[in-house]
């Protein structure tokens, strides 16, 4: 099914990807953060908690955790804002931000210096970057799903989530290569702070690029037709009153995705490293291996998405981890050369799902309400579930003994998402404009309606 509006305009190439490279680099500084903060999580703890404390790790995951609770509230914030005053500016602003509270992570005053304030400021700052990303990945998403083509948009939206893939992976390597280059008591002390300090200027960058592309196609249609909800609580309450489903179909694939997200990328190298007993080097090089193998392929899964839809995509990526997460966590526990098979295995089936993310949520709501609609499902899902998950699996395997938890854990968040996905609806090669839900009848009825109303006034 797909309609076509009259309205739609041919985006020249050189400003798709303009767009694409400014939906993307935020991504990547998103996810830098992420990156650096997962990999040097055990220098971090030693930095900023007590010396000797058996749970400075835990403190520190708590850090990376509290920064996901804080964020439906900057998806209450931002989403809204970006329907009513478009998507680029608000974008413009919450990459600042991300890169701000990123880079003043790097210059806190060690425990020894301040005391429980080092902490303190830890856990501000993250909650900071939190409230930023809470309208940065609704928004990135909805503004490359709003410039790519309908029969494209799989292809073009695999790059967001290449940025995701290629922030982190630079985040780890630049950590990587700093354990590597100092020794323990140079990065306890001070090298561990230097990759947060990088973050400054990849933010400026990608504000920048942001700041000087026109707002979407599909956006600029609204405002064209006076059709942009301009009340943001409103919009709150039309979401809750009319897209209930919706909220909660995507609540139910983003808990799934996460899940396997962060446990896969953002807890692995602690995982590696304090449950299977590899090395700081092997429990980092595995999941850049993992990482680079994904960026590798999503751009062709996306594209895969575009002929074959989005639903096989994701009931075969959730299928395959539901079966394969125990077998492959069993064997990463016999050692790097079974770490990096395992991981490379659990990556290529959680790939269709990355490919696809920006292609796929955005389609759940219409053009007004669809930045906020997109933060608020994504953003809660994630809190709940996403950025809790490496905490999660530690106090799991603490309090049991069982090295296989994250597994487990994984094994039911399939099943939940694979519950969601039987309602979703296919639109690969719809129309995301308008204002009713696209793929749904309504919206083809207003395409028609549309296009019946252009070929009218073209009649002299």
């Amino acid at each position: 099914m797909s309609s076509t509006h009259p309205t739609t305009k041919t985006v020249p190439p050189s400003t798709l990807r303009r767009a694409v490279a400014a939906s993307a680099l935020g991504n990547a500084v998103e996810w830098f953060d992420y990156g650096i903060y997962a990999y040097g999580v055990t220098h971090i703890s030693k930095a900023l908690f007590p010396s000797g404390s058996d749970d400075a790790v835990a403190f520190t995951l708590l850090g990376f955790a509290l920064s996901f609770l804080i964020r439906p509230i900057g998806g209450f914030f931002w989403g809204p804002l970006g329907d009513k005053i478009g998507r680029k500016r608000v974008l413009a602003m919450t990459i600042l931000l991300m890169a701000g509270s990123t880079v003043l992570v790097g210059v806190i005053p060690s425990y020894e210096t301040i005391g429980i304030w080092a902490p303190v400021l830890l856990y501000t700052l993250r909650m900071l970057k939190g409230f930023s990303t809470g309208g940065e990945y609704g928004g990135a998403a909805t503004f490359m799903a709003e410039y790519a083509p309908d029969k494209r948009r799989g292809f073009w939206g695999s790059f967001l989530e290449f940025g995701t893939l290629g922030g982190f992976s630079a985040g780890a390597l630049i950590m990587l290569l700093l354990i590597n280059v100092l020794d323990t008591s140079q990065m306890d002390s001070w090298g561990w702070r230097i990759p947060f300090l990088i973050a400054g200027p990849l933010g400026l960058i990608g504000s920048y690029l942001r700041s000087k592309m026109q707002d979407t196609p599909i956006y600029r249609e609204l405002e064209e037709k006076d059709e942009v909800e301009d009340n943001p609580a409103r919009t709150l309450r039309d979401l809750v009153a009319k897209y209930s489903p919706q909220i909660f179909q995507l609540t139910g694939l983003v808990l799934a995705l996460n899940v396997a997200n962060y446990t896969l990328i953002s807890y692995m190298p602690t995982y590696l490293q304090d449950a299977v007993g590899l090395s700081d080097n092997g429990a980092l090089i595995v999941p850049i291996i993992g990482q680079l193998l994904m960026m590798a392929v999503l751009p062709f899964l996306g594209a895969l998405s575009d002929r074959v839809g989005r639903k096989p995509m994701w009931a075969t990526s959730l299928i395959g981890l539901g079966i394969m997460s125990v077998p492959m966590f069993a064997l990463m526990g016999t050692g790097t050369g079974g770490a990096v098979v395992g991981f490379a295995v659990l990556a290529l089936l959680y790939a269709p799902q990355l490919s696809t993310i920006s292609a796929t949520f955005p389609a759940f709501f219409p053009t007004h309400v669809r930045y906020a609609g997109l933060a608020l499902s994504y953003n809660v899902s994630t809190s709940l579930f996403g950025g809790t998950a490496p905490l999660v699996n530690d106090r799991l395997i603490s309090w049991t003994g069982d090295n296989l938890w994250p597994a487990y854990y994984m094994v039911i968040a399939c099943v939940i998402g694979l519950a969601a996905l039987w309602f979703v609806i296919e639109t690969k090669g719809v129309s995301l404009r308008g204002t009713e839900i696209p793929g749904t009848p309504e919206a083809e009825e207003e395409a028609a309606a549309d296009a019946a109303g252009a070929s009218s006034s073209r009649i002299p």
